[in-house]
């Protein structure tokens, strides 16, 4: 019997394939949590300063992985620009993401979500060149219609054409300028990798959201002196931080390091259905009956992109 043996490229290969599905999926989980955290009562903080506060303590723990494992770095003026370019489209994503989902509604907020796949497709071909193959094509029509099943038995959407008109057009740049930062970081991530893009384009956030603040202040007359620094809220903060800014963001990114921005997006639908299933398990929620249904579709098109090779 001849004996058949793996070369080390076909192993590093197989072992790549695992990492850049593990790592949006990831993401997608850790994004999907944050709709139980919510729960927790960082309502209470305005959009803006939950923002800023989410940006500030993500960048201070990236800053320190970054400090400790990367090597000395040298930037010419363009991969700074690019970085700065990175970081004020994210913060402009989480702004618009955070008041439009103050003024919209659970269904509609989701489904617009939904969208930014699709931008990221269309970015993907028109910036980087890529190419879409059938199987990705299908992979993520399927993954779609999984997602949407799954929110039509979670929410009522009789009012998705609601009057929300300004929240659902926020929701719709925050899913633009998603999409934005997830191409254009793909070539700093080629030249450096997923933890410093992440890293230095969230610091750059910081101060671009920290401007915001005030002007929010001002605007609604919140006074930030009379938000209560509960348990809840802290755990919040810092969950939003460090695990749905920090690690999600490099999770993302690092996906990119292996495949299209057009494949990794197709991770992003598993977000609401990964919220749908904390509620259900942690919160005591019904996730509706078309929850494993939809689920399940969605993980056969997930399946499809992620075994899609790159740029075929």
């Amino acid at each position: 019997m001849r004996s058949v043996s793996l070369s080390p490229n076909a192993v590093e290969s197989g072992i790549s394939t695992y990492l850049f599905a593990l790592a949006p999926l990831a993401a997608a989980a850790l994004w999907g949590g944050l709709y139980v955290v919510s729960k927790w009562g960082f309502d209470a903080v305005p959009p803006m300063t939950l923002a800023f506060l989410r940006v500030a303590v993500g960048s201070a723990a990236l800053l320190a992985i970054v400090h400790v494992t990367a090597p000395p770095r040298q930037f010419s003026r363009r991969d700074l620009l690019g970085f700065t370019a990175l970081g004020v489209v994210v913060a402009g994503s989480l702004a618009t993401q955070f008041l439009g989902t103050a003024l919209t509604t659970a269904s509609q907020g989701s489904l617009v979500t939904v969208l930014t796949p699709v931008f990221t497709i269309l970015l993907g071909v028109t910036v980087l060149g890529e190419r879409l193959s059938g199987r990705l094509v299908v992979g993520i029509a399927v993954a779609t219609l999984g997602t949407v099943v799954v929110l039509t038995g979670q929410y009522d959407l009789s009012d998705v054409t609601g009057s929300a008109t300004a929240g659902i057009g926020m929701l719709l740049v925050a899913s633009a300028t998603w999409a934005a930062y997830t191409v254009f970081g793909k070539p700093l991530i080629e030249r450096y990798s997923a933890l410093e893009t992440a890293t230095y384009s969230c610091a750059v956030a910081v101060p671009v959201l920290g401007a915001l603040v005030p002007l929010e202040v001002a605007a609604t007359g919140t006074s930030l002196w009379a938000i209560e620094p509960t348990p809840e809220l802290i755990v919040a903060v810092l969950y939003l931080g460090l695990f749905g800014t920090a690690a999600a963001w490099y999770l993302w990114y690092k996906g990119m390091e292996y495949v299209d921005a057009s494949v990794v997006s197709a991770f992003f639908f598993a977000q609401p259905v990964v919220g749908a299933f904390f509620g259900a398990t942690l919160l005591g929620e019904s996730p509706g009956s078309r929850f494993v249904v939809g689920g399940a579709v969605m993980a056969a098109g997930i399946y499809l992109v992620s075994t899609t090779r790159s740029g075929t």
